[in-house]
């Protein structure tokens, strides 16, 4: 069972720009690269890299998301308290 996760996001304010952006991913645009011009978060400078975390660590809606992506798998346009999240599954363990 995968205890932990390892993901990189997007985060943007609204689901229009989610959806731009989501395109854009789907064109094969770097992920790293759309984070470091688009997200809003801080980690957007380090190409949306949030590191490993366990269950219980971020919202419920980011969690689940998280949690349910295979490797190197990009989710759809998940809202949180915080915005719109794109989030990519880099590793887990």
């Amino acid at each position: 069972m995968v205890s932990q996760v390892k993901v990189s996001h997007i985060l943007v304010n609204k689901e229009s720009e989610a959806k731009v952006v989501l395109a854009e991913l789907q064109k094969g645009i770097s992920f790293s690269k759309l984070a470091q011009e688009k997200s809003i978060c801080p980690s957007g400078k380090r190409g949306g890299d949030l590191g490993f975390f366990t269950r219980g660590k971020m919202v419920k809606e980011f969690e689940t998301a998280a949690f349910a992506l295979k490797k190197s798998e990009i989710s759809g346009i998940v809202k949180t308290q915080f915005g719109y999240h794109l989030i990519k599954k880099t590793d887990e363990r």
